[in-house]
C-alpha cells in the first residue's frame, strides 16, 4: 500500500499560519516580480480567479472583494516543506518528496494496521506539529492514492483521510473521477480518450490492455493498470538531482555588465550550495541570458554559454569564476535583460572524484573553507558569508513588494507575544 500527503492550498496555508486573521479569508499568491497567481485559497478560487492569470488584469476584482495579496516568499514555503516533511517521515519506513506540498509514503508491513485511524493520526500530528492543513490517500499503487486523495480533500466526512482497500471502493471512486484528473494523463491524452467516449477512470480500466497500448502506447498502458490496483511506479529512490538551475527574472530590466554580472554570481553560489548539500560534484555549466521576448517594440537578443569544468567541482568560488567567463563571453551591449540563469550538470557523487594531472588549484584547502562558509551561514543566516562577487547592492533584486516576513528563519522576523502578568 502507498499513502498520499498534500498539504491543502500550501502557500496560502503558510501565509495563514503565522496570521490567523487570514483563516476564512481569500487570499492569492503571485510569481517572481509579482507577476501572475500562482496559488490560491479556496476562497479565492470561489471567486473565479484564474491560475497563472497576471495580478494588473485581477485589480479590481482583489480591490472590490478585499483579496489578500502576497509576493511568493520561497524562503518561509520551503522551511514550511521542511516542517512538514520531517513530520510526515516519522510514521514510514521510506518517504518520497514529490513536490514542495506532496509526499509518498511506503507502507508496507502496514497490512494489520487500520489505515484509516492512522492515517487520521498522521494528518492531525501533520496539522498539530506545523499549522499546516494536509489531506491523505491511501492505495494500493501511487496513482489511485491521487485520487483518494481529492476525495480526501473534497469531502469534509472523510476527516482529510480516504482509503481505496477494496474493488468497491476503487470502482466507486474511478466513476466519479473525470479522465482528465487522473494522474499521468494529460491534457492531449484526456481530449484523445474523450474522442473514444472515455469520460471517466473507470471508462479508462474497461478498455483492454491491447487498445490502451495502442492508443497511449507503454506510459497510457502503466497508468491503466495502476488505476486497475496493480502497482507499476515504484518509490523513487534517487536523492540526487541529475542537475540544478538557479534562474531568476528581474525586478527591473538590467542594460550593463556589472549587475548582470553579480546575479550571475549569487546563482553560481546557490548552485554550488545546492551541490555541497546533496554531496555532489558537477562537471558542466551552462549560463544563459535574455530580454523580454514580450517586449516587441525592443531589441531581442539571448544565448547561452556552456562550459565543461577542467575538474569536477561544487567549490562556490570556482563555480563563479566559470559561470562569470560565460557571462562575459555571450553578453552584449545595447539590450535591457530580463532574465538570468545558471545550470549545472552531469552531476556525480562527491566521492571519489577523478583527478586531473595538470590541476594545480588547492583543492583540499577551498573543501575547507567552503565546510566553514557554510557552517556559518547555517548558523547565522543565509549569505552572511559570501563572496565579494556576489555584491551587497542587488540591483537585480525581484520585485517583491507585498512579501510576508520570514517568520520562521530571520530572527527579526520572530513573532513576539506578550503576556500580561
Amino acid at each position: 500500500m502507498f499513502g498520499l500527503i498534500d498539504c491543502n492550498n500550501f502557500y496560502a496555508s503558510c501565509e495563514r499560519a503565522f496570521n490567523p486573521s487570514l483563516n476564512g479569508k481569500p487570499i492569492v499568491v503571485l510569481s517572481n516580480n509579482d507577476g501572475c497567481v500562482i496559488a490560491r485559497s479556496s476562497e479565492a478560487k470561489v471567486l473565479g480567479i484564474p491560475m497563472g492569470e497576471p495580478a494588473y488584469k485581477l485589480k479590481e476584482l482583489i480591490e472590490t472583494n478585499q483579496v489578500h495579496v502576497f509576493s511568493s516568499n520561497y524562503v518561509l514555503y520551503g522551511d514550511m516543506s521542511h516542517r512538514v516533511m520531517t513530520t510526515i517521515g516519522q510514521f514510514a519506513p521510506e518517504l518520497e518528496i514529490y513536490s514542495i506540498d506532496e509526499a509518498f509514503l511506503l507502507l508496507d508491513g502496514f497490512e494489520n494496521i487500520n489505515l484509516k485511524e492512522f492515517g487520521e493520526k498522521v494528518v492531525k500530528t501533520t496539522i498539530r506539529n506545523t499549522g499546516i492543513p494536509v489531506s491523505m490517500g491511501i492505495a494500493p499503487t501511487k496513482t489511485l492514492t491521487k485520487v483518494a486523495n481529492k476525495f480526501a480533500k473534497k469531502y469534509k466526512a472523510y476527516k482529510g483521510v480516504c482509503v481505496i482497500d477494496t474493488d468497491e471502493k476503487r470502482e466507486k471512486a474511478l466513476k466519479l473521477t473525470k479522465i482528465g484528473d487522473v494522474w499521468g494523463i494529460g491534457r492531449q491524452f484526456s481530449k484523445k480518450l474523450e474522442y473514444y467516449s472515455v469520460n471517466t477512470a473507470w471508462d479508462f480500466t474497461q478498455r483492454t490492455k491491447s487498445w490502451v497500448r495502442h492508443t497511449l502506447g507503454v506510459v497510457g498502458e502503466r497508468t491503466w493498470l495502476e488505476l486497475r490496483g496493480t502497482p507499476c511506479i515504484e518509490m523513487d529512490r534517487a536523492t540526487s538531482k541529475k542537475s540544478i538551475c538557479t534562474s531568476r527574472s528581474f525586478g527591473e530590466r538590467l542594460t550593463e555588465l556589472a549587475p548582470v554580472s553579480e546575479a550571475v554570481a549569487n546563482f553560481a553560489a546557490s548552485c554550488a550550495e545546492k551541490l555541497r548539500n546533496q554531496h555532489s560534484y558537477a562537471n558542466v555549466l551552462m549560463v544563459l541570458i535574455q530580454t523580454n521576448p514580450f517586449a516587441t517594440n525592443q531589441p531581442q537578443y539571448s544565448n547561452q554559454a556552456v562550459i565543461q569544468l577542467p575538474v569536477s567541482t561544487n567549490d562556490t568560488t570556482e563555480l563563479i569564476n566559470f559561470a562569470l567567463q560565460g557571462l562575459k563571453s555571450i553578453f552584449r551591449e545595447g539590450y535591457r535583460y530580463k532574465k538570468a540563469g545558471v545550470i549545472v550538470s552531469e552531476i556525480v557523487p562527491e566521492r571519489p572524484m577523478q583527478a586531473d594531472l595538470f590541476d594545480t588549484r588547492k583543492r583540499e584547502k577551498y573543501n575547507k573553507v567552503m565546510s566553514v562558509m557554510d557552517s556559518l551561514n547555517t548558523s547565522y543566516g543565509k549569505q552572511k558569508v559570501k563572496i565579494a562577487a556576489q555584491g551587497f547592492d542587488r540591483k537585480w533584486k525581484l520585485k517583491n513588494e507585498k512579501l510576508s516576513p520570514c517568520y520562521t528563519t530571520n530572527l527579526s522576523d520572530i513573532i513576539v507575544v506578550k503576556a500580561d502578568k
